[in-house]
């Protein structure tokens, strides 16, 4: 019968709170699944009609290999969401790329390796005169692994941050904090299939000056929430926007959009999650079926 193999990590595996959910679920809706690592090297995943990319959170420190998986795993299996997705998703200079179509983003500014941070740095500070906080991390990262928020006086510590991340090969990003994050949180938009299921409110993660955390992900307070209007007609403009960015097949099978609100109000994007992101499941009480059914027409189709 087909399978589906929901692709985790050894180090994740107990870790993912949309597991048991999206089992039940899928099981629920007739549909067999199996918990597999992606970096289980006993795992034959030509056995699988679908990989579905769930908690692969070690990525961040494995990149390269985990993209050889990636590519030697669409050989033989259908993965979701596809290859040139992942590709494309992983780096968050696709940031960059949202701009460019005219969507509005949290201002970023980014620095790979041969740049000078120094100046880089400096002429950051200038451009956003009003911003108390800024945020360094690395473009390839998830779960604010290895991200800092830095007070603007503390310019010497974003430098030696951003060097201690290009001297290990990364690319950085900067970006003003934003404080209605910390009043308001992020509201983070779910898409199956295409399609709106359900919101949830994440609070503030970044504390300022706090080290960089050394787990997968560091730990966020998740509420279920009703997006306003504007929050979510950004949101469906990024989702009907991404046959521009990404050739593949559309829909997508998930998606995720992270919004947060600039200073004058309005929403813009602070990530676009298209590889692997929590989805949430406990956030409604309908959204594992929804998925389950999504699921269960992919295998049909």
């Amino acid at each position: 019968m087909p399978r589906i193999a929901l692709v985790t990590a050894i180090a994740a595996h107990a870790l993912d709170d949309d597991m048991q959910p999206l089992l039940d679920a899928l099981h629920a809706a007739g549909v067999n699944a199996d918990v597999r690592a992606w970096d289980d090297p006993s795992v034959a995943w030509s056995r699988y009609d679908i990989a579905l990319l769930r908690s692969t959170w070690d990525y961040t420190m494995r990149f390269e290999a985990f993209l050889a998986w990636c590519e030697a795993t669409s050989r033989v299996t259908r993965m979701l969401n596809p290859l040139d997705v992942v590709r494309w998703n992983t780096d968050k200079r696709y940031l960059a790329q949202l701009q460019t179509i005219g969507i509005p983003i949290v201002p970023t500014d980014f620095i790979v390796p041969g740049d000078d941070p120094v100046a880089l740095i400096t002429e950051s500070l200038a451009l956003y005169p009003d911003a108390a906080d800024f945020v360094i991390k690395p473009t390839i990262g998830a779960g604010s692994r290895g991200a800092r928020r830095h007070p603007r006086a503390a310019a010497d510590a974003m430098r030696d941050h951003a060097r201690q991340l290009l001297d290990a090969g990364k690319s950085v990003l900067m970006q003003p904090y934003l404080p209605s994050v910390d009043s308001a949180g992020e509201t983070a938009l779910l898409y199956f299939d295409g399609v709106y299921s359900h919101a949830i409110r994440k609070g503030a993660l970044l504390k300022p000056a706090a080290v960089p955390t050394r787990a997968l992900f560091a730990s966020e307070h998740i509420q279920p929430r009703t997006p306003d209007a504007d929050e979510r007609a950004l949101a469906d403009r990024v989702i009907a926007a991404l046959p521009q960015l990404v050739d593949t097949d559309y829909p997508l099978a998930y998606a995720r959009v992270d919004l947060i609100r600039a200073p004058d109000g309005s929403p813009c994007v602070l990530e676009l999650e298209l590889a692997e992101p929590s989805i949430f499941l406990a956030g409604d009480p309908g959204a594992g079926a929804r998925f389950a059914a999504v699921m269960r027409a992919r295998l049909a189709g």
